[in-house]
């Protein structure tokens, strides 16, 4: 059974930084992309950043420059890392894989960015 359950999301002043991460069970995590969205209030869920097995990544131009994305497949854990947060950062932010052609999400982790 796949899971990916998110954390450190939170409340942060603009400016300041956080790190996501997301830890994954029920499958060969070493072997998939994982990715990271987020979803604001009002609107539709956007793409951030994936990474594939072997390590390369690409960013959504909106937050390019700001985010980076790693995993670590030892604790088959992937990393959001933010930095320069603006208010407009401020959503629930998932990752999610896709295994047999079905997408997996976890429940979300919710950043909130005061200005």
């Amino acid at each position: 059974q796949v899971q990916l359950v998110e954390s450190g999301g939170g409340l942060v002043q603009a400016g300041g930084s956080l790190r996501l991460s997301c830890l994954a069970s029920g499958f060969i995590f070493n072997i998939n992309t994982m990715g990271w969205y987020r979803q604001a209030p009002g609107k539709q869920r956007e793409f951030i950043a994936t990474i594939t097995s072997g390590g390369r990544t690409n960013y959504a131009d909106s937050m390019k420059g700001r985010i980076t994305i790693s995993r670590d497949n030892a604790k088959n854990t992937v990393y959001l890392q933010m930095n320069s947060l603006k208010s407009e950062d401020t959503a629930v932010y998932y990752c999610n894989t896709i295994r047999a052609g079905y997408t997996y999400w976890g429940q979300g982790t919710q950043v909130t960015v005061s200005s």
